[in-house]
């Protein structure tokens, strides 16, 4: 194939394979690495058909990502694998920006941790339909005001945050952006300790969190 993608460091993964299904890889594998939204698996048959889909992930792992299928449902997107996540998130220039860091978690703790807690949401959804209200975020941040809307668009830019336009009088409000679904699920388990320590950082809970991180780090 002509495709830059099929040779180069894939050329050993895709040697074996005729040129139907060497097209069929590198479709999936742009797919998945390049899409908003996690892809349907009956649109590629690198998805559906399990020894493909080994395939694609020796692929991805070469890069340092890996399959990822958001709650469990036939679609899949591609992602960081932890142990590359783990070096990257030690990088301090890797890190989004410390305002940045708290607009983040402001927003995911009115659209997701809220609505959780009151049963709104699933247990391991990172989507949500309850936008963090503009307002709400301007009153609860410690930034001022112009400093939060900067922070809002470099989320948003990032695809970490996706903003929802009100309707009539209201003023819309955000919500987790595309890049939640790249997640994988020891990284979702991650984040929903974070935003335990963050949103209630004195409950039973945060202890327990903090308790058995002190007993991986001992052992």
């Amino acid at each position: 194939m002509s495709d830059g993608t099929s040779g180069g460091m894939f050329e050993p993964l895709l040697r074996s394979y005729d040129e139907k299904r060497r097209a069929e890889l590198v479709a999936a594998y742009m797919a998945v690495e390049h899409a908003a939204e996690p892809v349907p698996e009956v649109r590629f048959v690198a998805l559906r058909e399990p020894a493909l889909r080994r395939t694609l992930e020796e692929m991805l792992r070469l890069s340092g990502r890996t399959l990822v299928r958001p709650g469990g449902a036939a679609r899949w997107i591609s992602g960081y694998r932890d142990d590359v996540a783990a070096v990257l998130g030690a990088d301090p220039d890797c890190a989004p920006a410390v305002e940045d860091r708290a607009a983040l978690v402001l927003v995911l703790i009115h659209s997701v941790a809220i609505p959780r807690a009151a049963g709104l949401l699933e247990e391991d959804s990172w989507t949500s339909p309850y936008p963090a209200p503009v307002e709400e975020l301007r009153r609860r941040s410690q930034l001022p005001v112009g400093e939060l809307e900067a922070s809002l668009r470099r989320l948003r830019t990032a695809g970490l945050v996706a903003q929802v336009k009100g309707g009539g009088e209201e003023s819309g409000g955000f919500v987790p952006g595309a890049q939640f679904h790249r997640l994988t699920p020891a990284a979702r388990r991650r984040l929903q300790e974070e935003l335990i320590l963050a949103a209630g950082p004195g409950s039973p809970l945060a202890a327990a969190i903090r308790a058995r991180r002190r007993g991986r780090g001992a052992s």
